[in-house]
This record gives C-alpha cells, structure tokens and sequence, in this order.
C-alpha cells in the first residue's frame, strides 16, 4: 500500500428493517400500556361504578330489556332490512338498466338518500307523509314505520352494493344464459342475481349492523311503552332512576347482537377470499 492509498473505512452499520419494524412496534406497546395505567390511575372508579353499574337497578330492567325492549330492536331491523333489500334490488336493476330515465331516477334516488342522515328521513316519514297524505295510515303502525323509514335509509347503500354485485359476475355467464334459450329477465333472475348475492353478502350482513344499532332512531316517531326499543328503553329508564346504568345495560343488549353478527361477516370475507385463492 502506497503513501496516497488510503484505508478503507468501515462501512456503519444501522438497524435493519425488521429491527426498525419491531423497535416501532415496541414503543406502541409501550404508549399503550403507558396510557391505560395513566387512565386505570387517575380515572374515579368509584363514581363511575356508582352512576354506570348499580346491580339493584340492572335488575328492574330484566326481563322486559330482552323480551320488550330488545325483541323490538329486532323486529324493527329485520322489518327494515327486508323493505331496503326489496327497494334496493329494484334501483339497482334501474341503474343497470338501458332505459335512461330509470337509470337517472335511480341516481337520483341514490345520491339523496345516501347524502340524507338518517334522522331526517324518520322525521320525513313521521312528519311529512301524513301531512302530504292526509288520512293516509302506512299499514303496521309504528312497525309499518319504521320499516319504512329504516327501508329508505338502507335501500340506497344496498343497491349500489347489489349493482356492484351484479357487474361482478363474469359477463359469459349471461351469454350461456341467452345461449341456452333465457330471456334477459329470466337470465337475469336465475343465474346472475343468485350468483351475485353469493358475493355481496358480507356487506349485507354489515347493512343489517348498522340497521341494528340506526334503529335507535325510532324515537323520534313518537312510540307507546310498549313499542320502545332498547336505546329509548335505556333513556326511560336512566330519567327515572337518575342513573346511567340503563344506558350501560342497552349497550351490552346492542352487543349481544353486533358483535356474533360482525363475528359472521369477518368469517364470509375470509371464506370469499379464500375462494379467490
């Protein structure tokens, strides 16, 4: 080595980017628990059982929470759920279909009710409907409804679901269809709506979560002690006793359901991409 060589440096050596990834991980777990000791410490469990978690007043609430109160949240959901389904099925063909004006009123249709909140179209339903129609009873009474209005919430989602459902089936299937002598309707009903419904039925199973817990909106129609649902229930019930316990307990009700529901979707997605494998 002559005098104007110069040594090699040695090159520094840095975390790799599994070390790197795992280090950053590490300080989340860290800032995590960090942060639940911080909330366990400082937090008043005292009060907090005190005005959320009273046993003697969760008491007076069974069984009526379950047979009176959940049992309508269920009524008014699945009533929804089949309004929206049938309404939405409907739109979605509109908006595949060759006729311009049914695919601009479905459009129309779509875009309001999806920009609409929710609580805007029971208190259309409520409000509006009797007064353009006066003497006019929506049949089911406040069941009827709720269905309604719950239907006109969930249709717009659903057919822009069902739409996408329907363009996702391979296109030679209607071709097969034709070949073998179907009408488009026929075709259309036999093979292309089963075969889509296969495909979206995880996110319909999501709609009729999020009907579950949009039900809650029924107060706003004006319901009888006996129509109540579980978060009106709760509501009756934490006025009276001055104590939030009954909200607590309409939650774990709203679980009871939510959660094996959402149970199921993450179990169809997992098994619809596994047949995409």
């Amino acid at each position: 080595m002559t005098d104007t060589d110069t040594p090699l440096q040695p090159k520094k050596k840095g975390l790799t980017r599994r070390q790197k990834r795992t280090l950053s991980r590490g300080v989340q777990y860290v800032v995590f628990a960090a942060a639940v000791i911080a909330f366990a410490v400082t937090a008043d469990w005292g009060r907090l059982r005190n005005q959320f978690a009273q046993a003697d007043i969760a008491r007076q609430m069974f069984p009526d929470v379950i047979t009176l109160a959940l049992k309508n949240t269920v009524l008014y959901t699945l009533s929804g759920f089949v309004v929206g389904l049938v309404l939405g099925m409907v739109i979605a063909l509109m908006r595949l279909s060759s006729v311009g004006p049914y695919r601009w009123l479905a459009g129309i249709y779509i875009e309001i009710f999806r920009g609409l909140p929710a609580l805007l179209i029971f208190v259309f339903v409520g409000v509006a409907v009797p007064l353009a129609f006066p003497g006019t009873e929506i049949p089911g009474g406040t069941y009827g409804k709720v269905a309604l209005a719950l239907g006109l919430v969930s249709a717009a989602y659903m057919a822009e679901t069902i739409r996408a459902g329907i363009q996702a089936v391979p296109k030679g299937q209607m071709e097969a269809a034709r070949s073998l002598g179907f009408s488009p309707a026929k075709a259309m009903i036999s093979i292309i709506v089963p075969q889509a419904f296969r495909i979206i039925l995880p996110p319909l199973t999501n709609e009729l979560v999020l009907l579950f817990k949009d039900s809650s909106l029924v107060l706003f129609l004006g319901v009888t002690l006996e129509e109540r649902e579980l978060s009106k229930f709760g509501r009756d019930l934490a006025s009276t006793t001055a104590n939030s316990t009954p909200i607590l307990v309409a939650g774990l009700c709203y679980l009871l359901v939510t959660i094996p529901l959402s149970f199921v979707v993450r179990r169809m997605e997992n098994k619809a991409q596994e047949a995409i494998r």
